[in-house]
């Protein structure tokens, strides 16, 4: 038999690949964890070997948001009917961050052909861009928050003045985003002043990966990042405001055993003829304050029904 059919030989193969590759039994249980999977979700082999995918190790989040493991988790589908899928998804890094990646699922069968688990492949999606190295060259210069690891407050209202003198001379159109970090001191009170660093550190970096890459993300204030969305309107902007906030449920981290995570609110603003930096970062905060009382008022609705019912 040549050295080649070895079964430990496709092993060591399948284990050095830089692609991600798990295999599940049945039961979801994962029993094998590559190289390459370790480098790209940051979890070692023997923090996922012999857990249970439902355990939603590594989250796993579609343009919808989060997605829970159950009946419609792809791999209890593909374990259902024997059907290959591909999904573009994200895994939540171990360091807490969303990781973009391509997944394609296919069944595991024995030798009459019965399932017995399934495999899975996956690939980064996201590749160093100019952006990603214009960055790395900021942090040289002092232009970079040590905290977030995105461009600091003065730098960031360097690139507003920037953007409005192209819309004043050229008409160029852009809209920007506040983002602000829910009840950033409450957390910080809970669980202390470098959970709160490291969140905000999580939360930076996630939505900068979600952002298209001629659009700019800035930290603005202590709880509070700047959006820049060049060519976008007022539609294009919303989306994009939804999208984050969609993206940023799925950013965590685990701290001390607590799987810890925020919310945030955004507030938006088209930049118009005759717009100063002040007129264009009031329209955005207005915007904000506006998404801040409906998210209070509809919480104390929630909170209401929940005293109605347990009183009934």
């Amino acid at each position: 038999m040549s050295e080649l059919q070895d079964p430990e030989i496709f092993r060591t193969v399948l284990d050095s690949l830089q692609t991600g590759v798990y295999v599940v039994d049945r039961n979801g249980r994962i029993f094998f964890w590559n190289q390459g999977a370790e480098r790209i979700t940051g979890h070692m082999r023997h923090d996922v070997v012999g857990r249970s995918c439902r355990e939603n190790i590594l989250v796993h989040c579609n343009a919808q948001g989060c997605v829970d493991c159950g009946a419609t988790c792809s791999f209890s589908l593909t374990l259902h009917d024997g059907k290959p899928r591909e999904a573009r998804m994200r895994l939540r890094h171990k360091e807490g961050h969303p990781v973009p990646v391509l997944m394609r699922i296919v069944p595991v069968r024995d030798r009459h052909g019965s399932i017995i688990g399934a495999a899975e492949s996956f690939e980064e999606q996201r590749l160093a861009s100019d952006r990603d190295r214009r960055q790395h060259n900021l942090a040289a210069y002092g232009c970079m928050d040590e905290t977030t690891g995105i461009p600091n407050h003065e730098f960031t209202q360097f690139h507003v003045r920037e953007n409005l003198a192209s819309f004043a001379q050229y008409h160029l159109p852009f809209g920007i985003m506040r983002i602000r970090v829910d009840r950033l001191e409450e957390f910080r009170a809970a669980y202390g002043r470098q959970a709160g660093d490291a969140i905000l550190h999580v939360v930076a970096q996630t939505m900068r990966d979600s952002l298209r890459p001629s659009d700019f993300l800035g930290r603005w204030q202590e709880d509070e990042f700047l959006a820049i969305l060049p060519n976008c309107g007022g539609v294009g902007v919303e989306k994009a405001a939804e999208r984050i906030r969609k993206v940023v449920t799925c950013a965590g981290l685990r701290w001390w055993g607590d799987e810890l995570s925020v919310t945030t609110s955004i507030g938006h603003g088209i930049a118009q003829a005759g717009d100063t930096i002040d007129s264009l970062l009031n329209r955005a905060q207005g915007s904000l304050q506006q998404t801040s009382a409906k998210r209070t008022a509809a919480a104390g609705v929630g909170s209401q029904g929940s005293r109605s019912s347990s009183k009934s």
